[in-house]
């Protein structure tokens, strides 16, 4: 899939011009296609833009040209360089390594259910139970679906599943926007992107 292709599809499906620049429009069209209100869409984009650098990318990268930078992400795993050594340059193996036999995922599978989605969906568990909810059994045989045809359902399956819609309706003033950047990072990486994306586009859609 090329760079870009997921949000020409969401395009498509809401009526837009598929020319892949989100904006006010494409914000517009988002929410009368999914009936959201201005705060549950401002969240939902603004937390979406930021997770997948602008509705660029819809799949996990797990290729590190170093092994000093694997074992920067994953130290539990990697204790040494010599450690990290066999997976640089090794997508598959290495998320194998660091997927398989966790999150529903057995042995071998951890390439095969890799974060994917505008807000990345992660292990077998989490396909299987948004697969289910959301009535798209064919995601478990073909996971690359959820980089194009549903990359903004993942999304709005997490708000869904996480009670960060009912948050949403409390605003989009900075805490509130902080309280739901926990949910969906764990943390408060890239806040001020955030903030900055969920209340510009809050603007576009009030």
């Amino acid at each position: 899939m090329a760079r870009g292709d997921a949000i020409k599809r969401l395009q498509e499906k809401c009526g837009v011009t598929p020319d892949g620049a989100f904006g006010p429009n494409t914000a517009r069209a988002i929410a009368k296609h999914y009936d959201l209100s201005p705060n549950r869409a401002a969240h939902l984009l603004g937390q979406a833009s930021h997770e997948s650098a602008g509705f660029t990318i819809t799949k996990e990268s797990l290729y590190y040209s170093t092994p000093e930078r694997i074992c920067k992400v994953w130290p539990s795993r990697f204790k040494t360089i010599e450690d990290a050594m066999p997976y640089t340059k090794n997508p598959k193996a290495l998320a194998d390594k660091v997927y398989s036999n966790r999150m529903g995922n057995g042995e071998g599978e951890g390439h095969i259910y890799i974060g994917r989605g505008f807000i990345q969906l992660t292990g077998k568990d989490n396909y299987r139970s948004f697969a289910s909810d959301m009535r798209v059994p064919e995601v478990m045989t073909d996971p690359s679906l959820v980089e194009t045809e549903y990359a903004m359902e993942t999304a709005m399956w997490f708000f869904e599943k996480n009670g960060l819609f009912k948050m949403a309706d409390n605003g989009v003033g900075t805490d509130n926007i902080r309280a739901i950047t926990k949910r969906v990072n764990g943390g408060h990486h890239g806040i001020d992107d955030r903030i900055s994306q969920t209340q510009k586009i809050y603007g576009w859609l009030s």
